[in-house]
Formats: C-alpha cells, structure tokens, sequence
C-alpha cells in the first residue's frame, strides 16, 4: 500500500521564510514518518496565485493535492495541519478531507499547534527555549494573528495562562484579543522598559514584518516605543523551533494511533 505524508500550512510568499519554517516543518515530519513520500500544499489561494505569477511556482490547494495522490495511487495518505489553532483554514482541510475519505483505505490529520490543553504547557516551554535572556524589567510579547472565528481564545488562553503562571511573557493578537493597546496599558503599569517582539505565526510574513517589526505608525513596535518601551523585533517563525515542530510530529503520531486503536 503507498503511503503519502502531506503538509498543509497556510503558506508564505517570502522564500527564505519558507525555507527555515515550512520546509524545516516538513523535514522534521518526513524524518519522523521515513516510510510515506513527502507532499505540500498551502491553504491561502493568494499566496498560491503570487507564488505561481511571481515565480512560477506551483503549489497545490489541499484538494489539488488530494487529487494528485489519488492519480498517483496512494492509499494510505497522513496529513499534518501547520496551522496555530483550529480555525477558518484548519476547516478548509477538515471539509477537504471529508470530500475524499471514501476514496482513500486510510486518511487521518494531525491537529493544529494548540489542540489540547496540554499544547499550551508544550508550547509554554518551546518558546521559551527561544527567548534572549530577559532581564527584571523585560518582557517578550508574542504577535498571533488572531480570527473572527472562536478559536481566536486560543491566544487569551494562552495568554491568561502565562500571566498566571508568572512569565514575563505576553501574547496578543493583530485581529482579534487580547490587542496590543491592552499589554501596552498592562506592561507600561508595571514599568516594563523593554520587550521583545516575536511572532506567534508559523512563518515569519507580512504581519510579523509590517504589523509588528516595522516603523509604520501603527505597528506594534511603533505603538511600544510611543508608549516609553524599548521593542526589539525578532523575526523568527515558530517552525524555526524545533520543539514547535515535534509538537506537530507528536500530534500525527497521536492522530495515527487513535486510528489503529479504532481498526483494532
């Protein structure tokens, strides 16, 4: 039986970026599962149309891939969602894969990076295995992107949980909660005189570069520095973390293993 391993990420039109987050994501996960052929496929249909006119780069929606394995004649496909948290673009996958199930013997996905309650505490310990040394009146702020959709909690969850916890460690969100105003009015009370700024984002893209690193007058640095805080960006993707990346290893074997429990 051929066995596939597909890695959906929302996708980047930056290549460097691409090369030490998603592809880093893919390595990790074709090591882990060394039996399956390795594919991609990004969810945002305008990365993928920018890719292809720019570049001439073509990669795959999650139902072009699909398809392509279903021609190839694999059976057995193993997909794993790089997405933060089960929103709008994890749903594309979930809608996708029902579309094909009956055609495949074996189909599974691993869920997003924060799934389970235990994700936060795993999550909790990967970044800060990132973080510059922080002295007594630092901080490290993380960027999520943040949804209309529900799962937009995961980030106040995580967040609730590191102010709880006591790390000098916030995390906000650019289109939904918490919002930098709030951690800026949070962080100036306690008279926090530095932050480092990090994205909460698979790749290091447009937000972490415009919304959160640059001198525009509404980005997060801006925002820090008009406050009297010192920010200091640093673009580095959560795939350029390696205990990140098992999280996303650990999920496809814990989503491949519910299966056999089922078959069995």
């Amino acid at each position: 039986m051929k066995k596939a391993l597909l890695a959906i990420s929302f996708g980047t039109s930056y290549p460097e970026t691409r090369k030490k987050n998603i592809e880093a994501c893919e390595q990790q996960l074709a090591d882990a599962f060394g039996d399956r052929d390795l594919f991609r496929a990004f969810t945002s249909g305008m990365i993928i149309r920018k890719l292809e006119q720019r570049d001439g780069l073509k990669i795959d929606t999650p139902c072009q891939a699909l398809s392509k394995l279903l021609e190839l004649g694999y059976e057995d496909v193993a997909i794993q969602s790089l997405h933060v948290i089960k929103g709008d673009e994890y749903e594309k996958i979930v809608r996708e894969i029902e579309k094909f199930r009956p055609y495949f013997k074996r189909l599974v996905l691993g869920a997003p990076l924060l799934s389970h309650f235990d994700d936060y505490q795993q999550l909790i310990v990967a970044i800060q295995h990132q973080l510059p040394e922080l002295d007594e009146n630092e901080y490290a702020v993380f960027m999520g992107h943040g949804a209309t959709h529900h799962a937009f909690s995961s980030y106040a969850c995580l967040d609730h949980l590191l102010v709880g916890r006591g790390f000098p460690i916030r995390v906000g969100a650019v289109e939904s909660y918490p919002g930098i105003d709030l951690i800026i009015k949070e962080l100036t009370a306690k008279k926090v005189s530095k932050v480092h700024l990090m994205p909460l984002m698979l790749v290091a893209g447009d937000h972490a570069i415009n919304d959160m690193a640059s001198d525009e007058e509404d980005s997060w640095k801006t925002q820090l520095e008009e406050a009297g805080v010192c920010a200091v960006p640093w673009l580095q993707g959560l795939g350029e973390n390696r205990l990140v990346r098992q999280m996303f290893v650990n999920h496809l074997k814990a989503a491949l293993d519910e299966l056999d429990e089922v078959a069995a």
